[in-house]
């Protein structure tokens, strides 16, 4: 709910707040340019002597008034001319005419009301109103993301789009909460929704006698000229007038023959935070707020865009569900878990099967469970299991938010997962204990899906329509990827004298028939996935073959490292390959594996081919950040994956140190994790610095290097699962 109500205004209204922040962004520069231009006040000059001066040149001046761009203006009428004259402040001398310029004056029309008067400014209204409504939402949804609001300030990851829209919006939120809140304000005194500010002036009776020099007025002498706002001359046709000042903090009347100050009027609670109200959303008197503002208002159309792509990447992701009634007044209820959109897949086949069979199905993401989603008769729950047995991204709080609502609907559980890992359908598990510790009833006993089997899937919708009491037939095609064909450019082959061999493999777009040049690449960095679909597999129940990057499109080449399998269909295809031959692939962004920004130091470490990614971390590494490589091969003689580049970028500095553990060598075998305990005090030195650590490799090797790294961050009062959620600790693990 918190993301439609986040997305849905942005989208209807990206069009009137791209104008409302632009116009907004131009206008916050004029407090800057106007401070550079008007003439500085003297710290010592006074009304008086200001009036006094301007009076001497005018006999017919009417008003001084100091304006909100810092400009100091007289009006007067003078035998029948009038004119607004702006004027210095030290002398009183004139400076020319006064007017705001058509420009600005468009801008600002434009910025409020839309150039369409009235209604205009109702527009105006709602769209900040939109604005302050996204930037809450906005920031909720980063903090939930990130861990809480006391996680706001750590560093965002994810798919570039996704990083560019959480780092300006949290660049920006402070100043956009500020502009749309004042904004609403100004809006609601306009349209006369706030009582009136201004005290009712006291009648008064000037002494009626001979105007005396302004100059000597103490009334106007005591004043100095930063404070004021409006001077209004006595009618000199009316003895009885008297000078009118305004101040900020209210208003006095001057005897023009005597100076006494006759009344004052002070200024009233919402006088005072209505100035502030204006400063705060125009910058005016205070212009390097003006130029924050201006900063987050020009990020507004950034946002627009990046968000627009978010929200156009997560529809084109997720199958359409078709006939999904709402939650209350369905019979059966299907929630899903989902890291990377393919259980949406069986998703929408097991409620379009279900629809056919006459049953009314509300599907939705775990996270947005409800207690109209546990009313329901049936509840199915298809979850997949992330990483080391977490939750996938649309159930991250699926647990937490089940246990405080009420409901025991009859349940079903069907986990995916690939057995070959250690925890295998672990958060399914999780969801089936947790459901069954709260009493609800079961249609049939939890069941793991290997490797998105659709075979598994149809023999489990069998037995489901067997709980229901008719027939159930689940017949699951999944869509194929999207491929592209590339073709190897170039092979390196380690490890086979040792028996593991090692492909280094670099793969170019198809060559352009007309010039004979490589195609253009598909956009990934190092870190992230391709997945090459094994030949003979092109068929919906495919399994792509997923391996990490060594490159990024920069490079010119996709690179990965590939370990030959015994029996492995892809990796023997792979190793078959020469030059010139061709696979078809897909790019899935990794952006949890990636260096966070900044220039804190990198640990780095892998073993075998878990090399690739790392070596094309610091094969990025232009900018000489400190990189500390902890590599374990077998033999140094053998597979030394990336020995000559790594010497290479050792020299350029790319690659601070490396250390190389290998288990085979005749000169002293060791693994990675015994070069981590050797390098304990030197390792607890980087993370007190602020390393973040990265891990590529194989599980065993991946817990071994966890048992070592426990006793060297314990000290500092760390532990590993801290830096995990901070991503300081992040892993690529197969």
């Amino acid at each position: 709910m918190l993301r439609r109500l986040h997305g849905l205004p942005g989208i209807a209204l990206a069009l009137a707040l791209a104008v409302t922040a632009l116009t907004g962004a131009v206008l916050s520069v004029q407090p800057a340019l106007d401070r550079a231009a008007a003439p500085a006040i003297p710290a010592a000059a006074s009304v008086a002597d200001l009036a006094a001066q301007v009076a001497a040149r005018h006999p017919g001046v009417s008003a001084i008034r100091l304006r909100a761009d810092g400009s100091l203006t007289a009006a007067f009428d003078e035998g029948g001319t009038r004119g607004v004259e702006r004027i210095d402040p030290a002398t009183g001398a004139g400076l020319g005419p006064y007017a705001v310029s058509d420009t600005t004056r468009i801008v600002t029309n434009l910025h409020r009301a839309f150039l369409m008067g009235d209604a205009g400014r109702v527009g105006a209204a709602i769209g900040a109103l939109a604005m302050l409504g996204l930037s809450l939402s906005g920031l909720m949804l980063l903090a939930r993301r990130l861990g809480g609001m006391g996680a706001l300030l750590r560093p965002i990851r994810g798919t570039p789009a996704q990083r560019s829209h959480g780092e300006l919006g949290r660049l920006a939120a402070v100043g956009l909460l500020l502009s749309s809140l004042t904004g609403l304000w100004m809006s609601a005194g306009t349209f006369g929704l706030l009582p009136e500010a201004a005290a009712m002036p006291p009648t008064v009776t000037a002494s009626g006698g001979t105007p005396a020099a302004i100059g000597t007025l103490t009334g106007l002498n005591t004043v100095k000229l930063g404070d004021l706002r409006e001077l209004t001359f006595p009618d000199p046709a009316d003895p009885t007038d008297v000078f009118t000042l305004a101040t900020a903090d209210g208003e006095r009347l001057v005897d023009a023959a005597t100076g006494a100050t006759l009344a004052i009027t002070r200024a009233t609670a919402l006088e005072r935070m209505n100035d502030l109200v204006r400063t705060l959303h125009t910058g005016r008197g205070a212009w390097v707020l003006g130029l924050f503002l201006g900063l987050a208002s020009a990020m507004v159309p950034v946002l627009g865009g990046t968000g627009l792509v978010l929200w156009l990447r997560r529809r084109a992701a997720r199958p359409r569900i078709t006939a999904n009634v709402p939650a209350r007044a369905a019979d059966t209820v299907i929630l899903v878990g989902s890291e990377g959109n393919s259980t949406w897949g069986f998703a929408a086949t097991l409620h379009t099967a279900l629809v056919a069979a006459g049953h009314k199905v509300h599907t939705a993401a775990m996270n947005e469970v409800s207690a109209a989603h546990l009313a329901a008769p049936r509840v199915l729950v298809l979850a997949a299991t992330y990483g080391e047995g977490a939750a996938p991204q649309s159930a991250k709080h699926f647990l937490s938010r089940l246990a405080g609502l009420p409901g025991q609907p009859a349940v079903a559980v069907l986990g995916f997962g690939d057995r070959s890992f250690p925890h295998f359908c672990r958060f399914a598990r999780a969801v089936a204990d947790a459901l069954e510790a709260r009493g609800c009833p079961q249609l049939l006993p939890m069941k793991r899906i290997d490797r998105r089997s659709a075979q598994e899937f149809a023999q489990w919708g069998r037995d489901l329509g067997g709980a229901l009491g008719h027939d159930l037939v689940l017949t699951h095609v999944a869509e194929p990827p999207k491929t592209m064909p590339l073709v190897l450019a170039g092979r390196e082959l380690y490890g086979e004298a040792v028996g593991a061999p090692v492909a280094i493999l670099r793969f170019q777009a198809p060559a352009d028939p007309r010039t004979g040049a490589p195609g253009p690449l598909p956009a990934f960095e190092a870190g992230d996935l391709v997945g090459i679909v094994p030949p003979g597999q092109k068929t919906g129940d495919a399994m792509p073959r997923f391996y990490s990057l060594a490159s990024s499109t920069h490079d010119g080449v996709l690179e990965i490292c590939v370990r030959l399998r015994a029996g492995g269909l892809c990796s023997t295809f792979l190793h078959g390959l020469r030059p010139g031959g061709g696979i078809d692939a897909f790019i899935r962004e990794n952006p949890a594996f990636r260096p966070a920004k900044g220039r804190g130091p990198l640990i780095l470490i892998g073993a075998g081919a878990g090399i690739g990614p790392l070596a094309g971390f610091v094969r990025a590494n232009a900018a000489g950040r400190p990189v500390h490589l902890y590599w374990g091969g077998r033999s140094a003689a053998s597979d030394f994956l990336y020995e000559h580049e790594l010497a290479q970028h050792l020299a350029e500095r790319r690659l601070t140190t490396l250390r190389t553990a290998f288990s085979r060598d005749p000169e002293g075998s060791a693994y990675v994790q015994d070069r981590i305990a050797a390098d304990a005090p030197r390792l607890r030195e980087l993370v007190k610095q602020g390393a973040q650590i990265l891990v590529c490799g194989g599980r065993d090797m991946a817990e071994a290097v966890t048992r070592a790294l426990e006793p060297v961050v314990r000290p500092l009062g760390l532990d590993l699962p801290t830096l995990k959620s901070s991503g300081r600790y992040v892993e690529d693990v197969y």
